[in-house]
């Protein structure tokens, strides 16, 4: 039988690192074959493997230092840590700080879980381009609207506009009911909730009425100069070459660019190349732009959905 004792510098992060009804001491128990429990400020854990203790100890006292931060513990963040340490990468885990980026109508702080997201955060305040390329989940759209939120309302920017191409209709929105903006609003409807989010829905109307914030389909950029803007591409994986040329084109003087999308999940016509598989070939080694690249770890959502782009991942490698 092994034994390890974590001591916690407050009594209090016990009931954060077990969690409510003890999900995250079940979790950490369950993956580790291990025993924990405590007394005082102290975590025992106990085990017959001297592996899985040391594990879930390492485990343990990362948990602890992310909870004296600020981070809230759930499923996802236990199972992230677990993996982490599994790959000897705690290191990594412990530069994740307790600074937010902003904080929700709702007074959630928003700041990044990851690593790879921390990355991301860092990337876009210190470059002027950043392409963030990952699967759906990792928070790519909204850390970018978050940290244009930030710089708005720390006037380094005068207005914020977010953008998506509408090709799932071939950019022919004819045929759907309603004036333009009802027929482009399904394509922009994931920037919309970021922004509500952030600003909460009067403040984001109000926004919207004097063009502080402009959502709009990818072909709006055409011809414009666009100065002193905070500017995401969201879902660029289903731009034409000449769509991405453009759009990057478009950046003027005291204005950032956020290019996201997800490389697996392209949506173009078969003999339509992505603009941003190019753009990440043509821009590489390009002196302030960054491309950051999310892995299914990075995801923040159901536990499922790291699950499932691994099983798409293993099913796609497999096919001849």
């Amino acid at each position: 039988m092994s034994e390890q004792t974590v001591s916690l510098s407050q009594p209090h992060l016990v009931q954060a690192i077990f969690g409510s009804f003890d999900e995250n001491l079940n979790i950490l128990q369950r993956e580790y074959g291990v025993i924990l429990f405590c007394r005082g400020a102290d975590i025992r854990v106990s085990g017959e493997s001297e592996e899985g203790v040391r594990g879930a100890a390492q485990a343990v006292a990362l948990l602890a230092e992310l909870a004296g931060k600020g981070q809230h513990l759930n499923e996802q963040t236990v199972r992230y840590v677990i993996s982490m340490v599994s790959e000897g990468e705690a290191e990594a885990v412990r530069e994740l700080d307790g600074d937010g980026i902003c904080i929700t109508t709702s007074g959630k702080v928003v700041r990044p879980k990851t690593v790879g997201q921390k990355k991301y955060v860092d990337a876009i305040k210190k470059n002027t381009i950043v392409l963030g390329i990952g699967p759906a989940g990792t928070g790519k759209t909204y850390l970018a609207v978050a940290l244009a939120v930030r710089a708005f309302k720390a006037h380094e920017v005068q207005k914020i506009i977010l953008t998506r191409p509408a090709v799932e209709a071939g950019e022919k929105l004819g045929f759907l009911p309603g004036d333009l903006q009802d027929k482009v609003d399904p394509y922009l409807r994931p920037l919309y909730d970021a922004l509500f989010d952030m600003f909460g829905a009067e403040v984001f109307a109000r926004h919207m009425e004097k063009n502080i914030i402009e959502v709009a389909p990818l072909a709006y950029m055409r011809g414009r100069t666009l100065d002193d803007a905070f500017i995401i591409l969201d879902e660029a994986q289903n731009t034409t070459s000449e769509q991405i040329k453009m759009f990057l084109t478009r950046l003027g003087e005291g204005s950032k660019m956020v290019i996201t999308g997800d490389i697996t999940q392209i949506d173009l016509p078969e003999k339509r190349k992505s603009g941003l598989i190019e753009a990440m070939k043509v821009l590489r080694g390009v002196e302030d732009i960054a491309t950051i690249r999310f892995s299914e770890r990075d995801v923040v959502r159901h536990k499922l959905v790291q699950d499932i782009i691994r099983a798409y991942e293993a099913f796609y490698k497999g096919r001849p």
